[in-house]
C-alpha cells in the first residue's frame, strides 16, 4: 500500500510585486499540482491551498503519495515485416532497437504483435516503476519555477563567503532565501534556485514571535505562521480580514461612513502586507474644496489609502490606512501617514486653483502642439475633426428629436472636450481626463449639458460602464470614437491578436452600446461616411487616408457579433440578423427576437432550406432580374406561388416597415406549401431562355422578401 500524506512547498524570496503576487501565487501552486497529478502522485481526492505573501509562494496538498504506482507501458518498435526474417528470428534492426532500451534478444519471445494501421508492428510491453515523491517533487517545481508568470525577471548570484570567479547566477522573480518542502514531518530533498528544501521559514520582519520559525509537519504551516511568526499566509484569508477591519473602522468613525468600494486597491494592499492593521486618519477640511476625484485618486494611487466616504457618497476628512505592524501605541504610525499624504493633497489643490485661472476655451490653442499620431496629425487637428463630425450627427439627431441647440451645444463641449490635457491637474494625472474638463466647464460658466458632455465623451471606458448622460454626450462620444476609428483604419494600423493600443475594440463597442441601447436613427455606414469625409483631402505632405468604410463596418460588426453570442444569442440566430448588414443597430434585438420566433415555428425548417436552395440557385445565375410576367406562368404550381407571394408579400413588408419584424416573419410562413409545391413540380432551368428567366425573376423575388428581417438560409440545417 502507498503511503500517503499532506505535502507543503515554500519558498521563501524578497518582496514579491504587488501586483502580481495573487497571479504568480495561483500559478506556483497550480502547475505544481497539475505536475503531481501528471506523474500520479497525487489522486483524485486531493485539496490544493494556495498561500502567497509579499515574502512567500507556497502549496498545500493533500493525499500526496511517497511513491506512483508502477504503470504498464507498451512501446512500438517496428513492422513486423522489418523486425523479423523468413524464419521468424529478429533482425538486427530489432536487436539495435532493443538494445537502445535496455532489452537484448531474450525479450523476442514476449513481444507483442499488432496491428497498426494497415501493417503489423511489433509492441515491447513492459512495467515502469512509479515515481518517488523527491524525483517527482523536483521536476514538478522546476516546471512551477518555469511556468511563473514573471512580470520581471531579476538575476542575482548565490549567497557565499566571498566573490569568486565562476559564481552562479540564478534568474527569478525576486531573491530567494529559503525553500521548504514537507511531507507529513518528513523533509522532501529537493532543491531549487540554488537552495536546498528544510523545514525552517521565517516570519514577519519586525513582529514574529521567533525566527527562524521550524515547521513542525505540512499540516502545521498556516498556524506556525499566524501564531509564531505574525503572519496571515493565504491571500484570501490576508483580504478578508483587512475587508473586516475597514469595514470596523468605518463603523467606528460614524453612522453610513464606508470606505471606498475599490477590488484593485484591496488586492494591492493584501499583497503589500502580511499582518494587516487597520488604522484611522484625517487631513483638514480645507481640502474638501478640491473635486473629490482629485483628492481620492491621490490618496489612492500614490499611497494606498482608502478614502472614507459619508452616506452620500461625499468624501470625508477622514481616510483608512493599512499597516503592516501592530504597535501598542499606533499614534505615531497614525501621524506620520497625515504627514505623508497632506503635501500630496496640497499639490492637488494648488493644480486645481492654478488651473483655473485660465479658462478652457484659453487652451484649445495649446493642442495644436500636442502630437497626436505622426501620420494623423496634432490633438488640435483631431478636436477639429471631432468638432465637424459632432455637427453632422447633431444635425441629424436634432431634426429628429426637435433640439434644434443640440449641433450648437455638441460643436462646442467637441471643441473643449481635450483642453483640460492641457492643464496641471490632468498632466499629474491622466486618469483624470474629462472629469477635470467637466469641472473647469462649470466654472467658466457653461451650460450644464456642455460640462457633463466633456466628462463622458469618453464613456464607455470599459464593458459594463455607463453611457454618457445626455444627447450631447452622446454625440461628442460618437464624434470620438469615429474620429479614432476612421484614423486608425484609415492609417492601416488594426488590432492585432492581443495588440490593441489604441483601444479600437473598445471603441467599435461603444459606438455600437450608443447606437442600440439609445435606438438611435443613425446608419452605420452613413456615420462611418461622415467621419471619414472629416479628415478632408490631404495636404501636402500629410499623409493619406484610406477609405476604411469597407473594413470598418465588418470590424464592427464582428464587434457586434461577438456582443450578441455573449448575451446568449447562438451563432446561426447571429448570423441570419447581421448577413444582410442592418444599419440600424438599435433594431438588431427586436431582428434577433423576430429570428427567434420564427426558427420555433414548424414551417421554420423547409422555408429556411428552401431559402438556401434559392440563394445556390442565383448565385449560378448572374442573368437573373427580380421581374416576372403573368403571361409566361405555365405550370400551376408556380401560378399558385407568385399568386401567394401576391398576397402574403405586401402584408410581410407592411409589417416589416412598421418595425413589427416578428409579424413580417410569421406572416412569411404561410408561403411554405406553395414552395414546397413549386420545386417538387417545376423545373427551374427550363431549355425556353424566357421560362427559365421568369422564374428566376420570381425565386429573386421570394429571396428579396424572405430576407428582408434576416438571411433565413443561416437557419438551415448543414
Amino acid at each position: 500500500m502507498r503511503t500517503q500524506n499532506n505535502l507543503l512547498v515554500e519558498l521563501f524570496v524578497e518582496e514579491l510585486p504587488p501586483r502580481a503576487l495573487k497571479k504568480l501565487g495561483d500559478a506556483f501552486a497550480g502547475v505544481l499540482r497539475d505536475q503531481l497529478v501528471g506523474l500520479g502522485l497525487v489522486d483524485a481526492a486531493s485539496v490544493l491551498t494556495a498561500y502567497a505573501s509579499p515574502r512567500r509562494l507556497a502549496a498545500h496538498l493533500t493525499h500526496v503519495s511517497a511513491q506512483a504506482a508502477d504503470r504498464a507501458v507498451s512501446q512500438k518498435l517496428m513492422p513486423v515485416a522489418v523486425g523479423l526474417d523468413a524464419a521468424g528470428q529478429a533482425t538486427p534492426a530489432l536487436l539495435k532497437k532493443l538494445a537502445s532500451l535496455g532489452a537484448d534478444a531474450a525479450a523476442v519471445p514476449g513481444l507483442r504483435r499488432a496491428m497498426d494501421g494497415k501493417a503489423e508492428a511489433l509492441f515491447l510491453d513492459s512495467n515502469a516503476k512509479g515515481a518517488t515523491l523527491a524525483e517527482g517533487l523536483q521536476k514538478a517545481l522546476a516546471e512551477a519555477i518555469a511556468k511563473l508568470p514573471i512580470p520581471k525577471v531579476m538575476s542575482y548570484q548565490l549567497e557565499s563567503g566571498c566573490a569568486l570567479p565562476g559564481w552562479t547566477s540564478v534568474s527569478f522573480v525576486r531573491p530567494a532565501h529559503g525553500l521548504v518542502a514537507l511531507h507529513g514531518d518528513a523533509v522532501v530533498p529537493v532543491e531549487a534556485l540554488g537552495l536546498q528544501a528544510g523545514r525552517e521559514t521565517h516570519g514577519h520582519r519586525f513582529e514574529a514571535q521567533r525566527d527562524p520559525i521550524l515547521l513542525r509537519d505540512a499540516n502545521s504551516y498556516a498556524v506556525q505562521l499566524e501564531e509564531e511568526g505574525a503572519v496571515i499566509a493565504g491571500f484570501e484569508a490576508r483580504r478578508f480580514e483587512i475587508a473586516r477591519q475597514l469595514a470596523e473602522a468605518a463603523l467606528s468613525v460614524g453612522a453610513g461612513a464606508q470606505p471606498i468600494d475599490d477590488d484593485a486597491l484591496l488586492d494591492e494592499v493584501t499583497a503589500l502586507v502580511e499582518r494587516p492593521n487597520v488604522l484611522v486618519c484625517e487631513f483638514e477640511r480645507e481640502f474638501l474644496g478640491v473635486p473629490q476625484e482629485c483628492l481620492i485618486l491621490t490618496m489612492k494611487a500614490n499611497q494606498k489609502y482608502f478614502p472614507l466616504l459619508d452616506a452620500a457618497g461625499r468624501l470625508t476628512n477622514k481616510f483608512l490606512v493599512v499597516s503592516n505592524v501592530r504597535p501598542d501605541d499606533a499614534s505615531a504610525v497614525i501621524g506620520g501617514n497625515e504627514r505623508v499624504v497632506r503635501p500630496r493633497l496640497a499639490d492637488a489643490k494648488f493644480f486645481f486653483d492654478q488651473d483655473r485661472k485660465k479658462s478652457l476655451a484659453s487652451r484649445v490653442e495649446a493642442l495644436g502642439k500636442v502630437v497626436y499620431h505622426n501620420k494623423l496629425g496634432t490633438q488640435g487637428e483631431r478636436v477639429e475633426r471631432v468638432m465637424r463630425i459632432a455637427h453632422a450627427i447633431g444635425e441629424q439627431l436634432g431634426a429628429a428629436s426637435g433640439d434644434h441647440a443640440l449641433a450648437r451645444r455638441a460643436v462646442q463641449a467637441a471643441q473643449l472636450a481635450k483642453a483640460d490635457l492641457v492643464t496641471d491637474m490632468v498632466g499629474e494625472f491622466p486618469e483624470l481626463q474629462g472629469i477635470m474638463g467637466r469641472y473647469y466647464a462649470l466654472h467658466d460658466g457653461l451650460e450644464h449639458a456642455v460640462a457633463d458632455a466633456i466628462e463622458d465623451h469618453y464613456k464607455p471606458r470599459f464593458a459594463g460602464d455607463a453611457l454618457p448622460r445626455g444627447p450631447v454626450g452622446i454625440v461628442v462620444a460618437l464624434a470620438d470614437k469615429l474620429e479614432t476609428l476612421v484614423g486608425m483604419f484609415g492609417i492601416g494600423n488594426l488590432p492585432t491578436g492581443d495588440r490593441d493600443p489604441f483601444a479600437l475594440r473598445r471603441h467599435a463597442l461603444g459606438v455600437i452600446r450608443m447606437l442600440a441601447e439609445r435606438h438611435l436613427p443613425l446608419d452605420l455606414r452613413a456615420l462611418i461616411g461622415q467621419a471619414y469625409a472629416a479628415f478632408g483631402a490631404p495636404k501636402a505632405g500629410d499623409h493619406p487616408l484610406a477609405d476604411p468604410t469597407e473594413a470598418l463596418e465588418a470590424f464592427m460588426y464582428d464587434r457586434l457579433a461577438g456582443s450578441l453570442r455573449e448575451q446568449g444569442a447562438s451563432a446561426q440566430e447571429v448570423e441570419a440578423v447581421l448577413a444582410p448588414a442592418p444599419q440600424r443597430l438599435g433594431e438588431v434585438p427586436k431582428l434577433l427576437a423576430a429570428v427567434r420566433a420564427f426558427a420555433v415555428l414548424p414551417e421554420a425548417p423547409a422555408l429556411a432550406a428552401a431559402n438556401k436552395r434559392i440563394g445556390n440557385i442565383l448565385k449560378k445565375s448572374p442573368e437573373a432580374d427580380a421581374h416576372v410576367s403573368e403571361l409566361l406562368l405555365k405550370e400551376p404550381a408556380e401560378k399558385a406561388l407568385h399568386a401567394a407571394m401576391q398576397e402574403v408579400v405586401p402584408t410581410a413588408n407592411a409589417r416589416f416597415d412598421a418595425g413589427d419584424y416578428t409579424a413580417s416573419l410569421q406572416t412569411l410562413a404561410a408561403l411554405r406549401a406553395p414552395v414546397d409545391a413549386f420545386f417538387d413540380d417545376v423545373m427551374v432551368n427550363a431549355e425556353q431562355s424566357d421560362l427559365r428567366l421568369n422564374r428566376l425573376g420570381l425565386l429573386m423575388l421570394l429571396h428579396r422578401a424572405m430576407n428582408r428581417v434576416a438571411q433565413l438560409e443561416r437557419l438551415a440545417a448543414a
